[in-house]
């Protein structure tokens, strides 16, 4: 039985009518003419608390991304590339219908669909202040108007909703920082002093974590302790958390840096700040309306930008990134115990998809070392390999079936780093066509890993690289290349990207997933993930300062789903190189029947 993840469906379609109904219902009784529900937290988060699963509660879609609009007579769930299956068998159709975000945006099908002089209400701790505007341009279009509500309509009707999570807040040893949260301060406030900046309100958990050295257990598969911090340009700073989750340790660990103040606080701190700042640096990505609104009435001065921790938090220092890499070592020896298990037990043709996440978490926990998965495991057979964000449950497991595609993304929270891994592994034989596709996908992460770009490339320019084999043969896949990483913190974690929309300029320290796919729906689906990490690169002759990638992933690529003939020399270079550090490094941590599948899964093929 796995310890981190639950396979029971939390949500269904057959609750949605009832409940859009109340909410309807609410509407009325308030005079609005409908409700914006998007699938965030106070803090914008991904991963939010099971409190703040408002949207999954409302319309049984579970998706990490995703907005519904919910009108009288009409309502829509804009979702992107990744959910666009997934949210039309998880919601009722017949009173919310799934909208692509391809092709219709939340602001496009609000101007088209509300009626001239509507009103439609918002909660302004789940918006940012550039999403509002476009709300407001999109409800100006339908001659409509916004309003915002003082308590969230969900939970007005949401009679049973979960207490929010009191996990304690506890230190992040130096060992695995690498930095005292003293020096990371200073660093932050020269930048502030750069900006002009009299204060900065710290709204994403990540950030607070990240600058303070802490850690917590408010979110599912991160060590987040969700609450707010006001970092003035001199003095002692505010962290704003629930008393219930203060620990001893935490306070000692900060010292004079800050004073732990209770959550029932905050607006009175807001208020406070207001009156007594010039300018006060509010997050653009997570930073809330209301908390703008605030500072505002109380006379304060806002200014919208980026909270520079992001970009600090997303170069590794050296501790750091010794860490991941031992994290990853001591991740691979349970991967390739888990996939030398796998090609064992799967073609006697009893295995399930809960399976083989039992399976992978119990090896991970062998490790000793394992404080949770980093996500729940994507563990994909046949068709369902075919959702890029998929989650198994009781009633979609699915046997792992002969001659068929079986992809598990997956990954794990260690102290010392943040591990996420995609295996494609074909059970029997594979067919002509799923041996093309996983190799033209197999081409593109070769590209990106062996990808040497000057300094001030963005993720954007490269991105690219990872499609031109799939684009050559008419194909491609809807989500982005790779997202960034963080240590001990989220799975995914801004603002460096290589994706479409990834304009952060990418700096040595940076840790991506290097992560291409092909998705086929109703057959099957391919995905090749590896973490790398951005490194200086000397090229003899060359004039500017260049960088390129480390490959921290160790686990085999499945060479039974490789066409050589599609392979030019170069890529098939990388890949025996790389299966050769896969032995080295993975190798001498193994024995007897796991060491020898090592050897065969590895071998070179050039």
């Amino acid at each position: 039985m796995a310890r981190f993840q639950s396979f029971d469906d939390s949500t269904s379609p057959a609750q949605g009518p009832e409940r859009i109904a109340r909410l309807r219902t609410e509407l009325a009784r308030r005079g609005y003419d409908g409700f914006i529900v998007p699938r965030a937290d106070e803090h914008q988060g991904e991963y939010v608390p099971k409190s703040a699963e408002r949207l999954a509660w409302l319309t049984g879609f579970t998706g990490s991304a995703g907005t519904a609009v919910i009108l009288q007579d009409k309502a829509a769930l804009v979702v992107d590339g990744r959910y666009t299956v997934q949210a039309a068998e998880q919601v009722d159709t017949s009173v919310i219908t799934p909208v692509p975000l391809a092709e219709t945006s939340v602001e496009d099908w609000i101007a088209a669909s509300l009626p001239a002089g509507a009103i439609l209400a918002y909660d302004p701790w789940l918006h940012t202040s550039d999403g509002l505007k476009r709300l407001e341009k999109a409800t100006a279009r339908a001659g409509a108007k916004l309003a915002p509500v003082d308590m969230n309509l969900i939970d007005v009707i949401w009679i049973d909703r979960p207490a929010p999570p009191q996990a304690p807040v506890l230190p992040h040893p130096l060992d695995y920082a690498g930095e005292t949260a003293a020096s990371k301060l200073a660093r932050l406030r020269a930048k502030m002093a750069e900006a002009k900046l009299d204060a900065l309100v710290i709204s994403d958990p990540h950030n607070l974590a990240w600058a303070f050295n802490l850690r917590g257990g408010d979110v599912g598969h991160t060590p987040l302790p969700l609450g707010y911090a006001v970092v003035p340009k001199e003095g002692r700073a505010q962290l704003y958390f629930d008393r219930a989750k203060m620990t001893n340790e935490a306070g000692d660990a900060v010292g004079d840096l800050a004073d732990f103040v209770d959550i029932t606080s905050f607006l009175v701190g807001l208020d406070a700040l207001g009156q007594s700042s010039d300018k006060v640096r509010i997050d653009a990505a997570t930073g809330s309306v209301a908390l703008i609104r605030r500072i505002e009435a109380a006379g304060g001065t806002v200014d919208v930008g980026a909270d520079p921790i992001a970009l600090m938090k997303a170069v590794k220092n050296q501790a750091e990134i010794a860490g991941s890499r031992a994290a990853h070592l001591r991740d691979g020896v349970a991967v390739a115990h888990f996939l030398a298990w796998l090609d064992r037990e799967a073609p006697k043709g009893s295995l399930t998809e809960i399976d083989a996440v039992e399976a992978l978490e119990a090896f991970r926990m062998e490790t000793g070392a394992l404080k949770n998965v980093s996500f729940p495991s994507i563990s994909g057979a046949g068709p369902n390999a075919a959702l890029p964000h998929y989650r198994v449950t009781r009633t979609s497991n699915r046997p792992i079936e002969r001659n068929g595609i079986f992809l598990i993304d997956s990954g794990a929270q260690y102290e010392d780093g943040t591990t996420d891994i995609t295996r494609t592994i074909v059970v029997g034989e594979p067919s002509s066509e799923m041996k093309d596709r996983f190799t033209r996908v197999l081409k593109g992460h070769i590209a990106i890993a062996r990808c040497v770009f000057p300094k001030g490339t963005s993720g954007a320019q490269i991105d690219a690289f990872a499609r031109q084999p799939l684009w050559e043969a008419g194909l491609d896949f809807d989500h982005g290349t790779g997202h960034g990483i963080g240590s001990y913190l989220s799975v995914h974690e801004g603002p460096q990207r290589i994706a479409k929309t990834g304009t952060t300029p990418l700096e040595a320290g940076m840790m991506l997933s290097n992560e291409p796919g092909f998705y086929k729906p109703g057959e099957y689906g391919i995905r090749i993930e590896n973490l790398i990490l951005v490194e200086p690169r000397t090229i003899p002759g060359g004039d500017r300062e260049m960088l390129g990638f480390e490959t921290l992933t160790f686990s085999p690529i499945d060479l039974r789903l490789v066409e050589p003939a599609l392979l030019t020399s170069d890529e098939i270079a990388w890949l025996d190189g790389y299966h050769a550090e896969v032995r080295e490094k993975i190798g001498p941590h193994l024995e007897g029947e796991t060491r020898a599948w090592l050897e065969q899964a590895t071998r070179p093929i050039g």
